[in-house]
């Protein structure tokens, strides 16, 4: 993905929006970063990216910039069915996450764990069990380290184990995991979605681009979850801590 030149808006001046601004930045697009907040209200670490050439937009973003946006970085907490960024797509820019921008850069093979609980512990024991079989792994997504910050250390021979949210899957294109992992499915993000099935439809995304040489990992005793394995492309393998499976 060639950015040089591009010009970009990051939404969003938490942990993953700095981060995909200060990517961009670094590869040469020229760069807006923007948040709800008035920018006297950002944290230091994003008011330090106007060292390195990103241009700060608090508040409502004008039309007139929208016009000339080419790609839109959105961060996990920015819905991408809001106006400036529908406004934006119909003039042509492309919309992806934080998750999708480093999915194009990063070598080696993901991957990606999702589900309402215990994202974290999975992520991190999967983690630890690579590392320990001295396979070379490197941990972020929703864990807490941004995806984008992990391109540079991704190896050929490596794996990289991404915890991944609903907010971060909704803005996948082309994102595609070796091994996806969903442990569970219960009401949750409620403001955010309408129902259990638009929370579920956003967690499925996981599959999205997996092909046969991959591999879904789902929870036998998750009744919605353990139906995803109809019509999957991928090698399917279930799991269960109320029986064994055959």
């Amino acid at each position: 993905m060639e950015v040089a030149g591009k010009k970009v808006l990051v939404m969003g001046a938490g942990r993953s929006g700095v981060a995909a601004a200060r990517f961009l930045a670094a590869r040469g697009a020229v760069v807006a970063l923007n948040d709800q907040k008035p920018v006297e209200e950002w944290s230091n670490e994003s008011l330090a990216l106007k060292a390195e050439g990103v241009g700060f937009v608090g508040g409502e973003i004008p039309s007139w910039l929208l016009d000339q946006i080419e790609l839109i970085v959105l961060s996990p907490g920015v819905p991408p069915k809001i106006i400036p960024v529908r406004y934006a797509e119909r003039a042509g820019a492309e919309v992806i996450g934080e998750v999708e921008l480093a999915w194009r850069y990063l070598r080696g093979r993901v991957v990606a764990v999702t589900g309402t609980n215990g994202k974290t512990t999975t992520t991190t024991l999967i983690g630890e069990l690579l590392r320990d079989a001295g396979i070379p792994v490197q941990v972020g997504g929703n864990i807490g380290t941004p995806l984008v910050t992990l391109v540079d250390s991704s190896t050929d021979d490596g794996w990289t184990v991404a915890e991944l949210s609903s907010y971060q899957l909704e803005t996948i294109v082309e994102f595609h995991p070796a091994v996806a992992v969903v442990l569970n499915l219960m009401p949750d993000h409620m403001d955010r979605y309408e129902s259990l099935t638009e929370y579920g439809a956003a967690k499925h995304r996981i599959f999205r681009n997996q092909t046969e040489g991959d591999v879904a990992i789902l929870n036998a005793d998750d009744a919605i979850v353990s139906s995803w394995s109809q019509g999957l492309k991928v090698h399917v393998v279930c799991f269960s801590t109320a029986r064994e499976l055959d």
